[in-house]
């Protein structure tokens, strides 16, 4: 069983399978996957949608 590291790990990995639909354009990226970063109390997460370059960002503040 191949377990993640942390949660945040798990919600890209939720991203990854889920929500690669393009907003702005409809596209499904099959292939695609989120970014992560962080910086300090935010964790950021962005897809980029290889056939319009919309970038879709979810973020996540940490209190």
């Amino acid at each position: 069983m191949n377990r993640s590291r942390s949660p945040f790990d798990r919600l890209r990995q939720k991203f990854d399978r889920s929500e690669l639909r393009c907003r702005a354009c409809g596209h499904v990226d099959s292939d695609g996957t989120w970014r992560v970063t962080s910086s300090g109390s935010r964790v950021r997460y962005q897809h980029i949608c290889p056939a319009c370059d919309a970038i879709d960002t979810r973020e996540m503040r940490l209190e």
